[in-house]
C-alpha cells in the first residue's frame, strides 16, 4: 500500500484521481480543505511547505508518490494594463509551475533521504505542446514548464529509483474548462476531437493511477496524452 499526496482534489480530475487511488493511503489538498484534504492556497508564500509537512505527518512520516494536479486557468488578455497582465501571468506561473516545482523538490529530497525511491506524476496539458488561446499564453507556458521539469527529474534521478511521469489531458469533463468552452461557442469544439467527445475525468485519473503505481521503471520520463487524438505527437 502506497502513501500518496495529491494536490487539487476538490473537484474534477483531482477528485477523480483521489477516488481512483482508493485502497492506498491518500492525502488530498484544496484551497479550502476538507475531511481528507489539507487546506492551502498555492499562490501564498509558505503554502507548499505547510502542505508537505502536514502530509508527512498524516502519512506517518513517509510519502511514496506525489501527484501534482492543482492548477488554475485564468485569462490574461494582452489588452489589459501592464500591471494586471503581469499579475495574472505571475499568479498562474506561481500556482501551476512554481508550487509544483517546490513539491517535486521536497519529494526528491524525501525519496533520497529514505533511500527507497518514489514516484512523481505531474498533470500537465496538451497546451504544453499545442499552445492555447491568445488569452492563455501563461497557462500554456506553465504547462510546458511542467513537462521540462518532469523530464529533468526523470533523467537526473532514475538511477536512485526516483521516477517521474506526466499526463497531458485536452478538453476534459470538469468544471475547470467550462468558461473556456463557453467562450468558444459551446460544444462546437468537439469538431476538433476525433474521438467525438471530451475525455472523462475518470480516464485521466486511471492514467495517473497507472503511472503512480504500476508503470514500469523504464517508462520514467514518459508523457501520456489523454485528449481523444485532438493533438498527437
Amino acid at each position: 500500500m502506497a502513501n500518496i499526496l495529491v494536490t487539487g482534489t476538490s473537484r474534477g480530475i483531482g477528485r477523480s484521481i483521489f477516488e481512483a487511488l482508493a485502497g492506498q493511503r491518500v492525502v488530498g489538498h484544496s484551497s479550502r480543505g476538507g475531511q481528507d484534504e489539507i487546506a492551502a492556497d498555492l499562490a501564498q508564500p509558505g503554502a507548499v511547505g505547510r502542505i508537505w509537512a502536514e502530509a508527512i505527518e498524516r502519512l506517518g512520516g513517509r510519502i511514496d508518490v506525489l501527484v501534482n494536479n492543482a492548477g488554475i486557468f485564468e485569462a490574461a488578455p494582452i489588452g489589459q494594463d501592464d500591471d494586471a497582465w503581469l499579475a495574472a501571468w505571475e499568479r498562474t506561473m506561481r500556482v501551476n509551475l512554481t508550487a509544483s516545482a517546490e513539491l517535486c523538490r521536497l519529494a526528491v529530497l524525501h525519496f533520497r533521504e529514505r533511500e527507497g525511491g518514489g514516484r512523481i506524476v505531474n498533470v500537465s496539458s496538451r497546451a504544453a505542446y499545442r499552445g492555447d488561446s491568445p488569452d492563455h499564453w501563461h497557462y500554456a507556458a506553465s504547462k510546458a514548464g511542467m513537462i521540462g521539469m518532469t523530464k529533468s527529474i526523470a533523467r537526473g534521478y532514475a538511477g536512485e529509483g526516483i521516477y517521474a511521469f506526466a499526463v497531458c489531458p485536452g478538453f476534459t469533463v470538469t468544471g475547470m474548462v467550462d468558461d473556456y468552452i463557453a467562450s468558444r461557442g459551446g460544444g462546437g469544439f468537439i469538431a476538433d476531437v476525433p474521438l467525438g467527445r471530451p475525455a472523462d475525468a475518470a480516464e485521466v485519473a486511471e492514467t495517473v493511477r497507472w503511472l503512480a503505481l504500476d508503470a514500469p521503471a523504464s517508462a520514467t520520463g514518459s508523457v501520456i496524452d489523454v485528449n481523444g487524438a485532438s493533438f498527437v505527437r
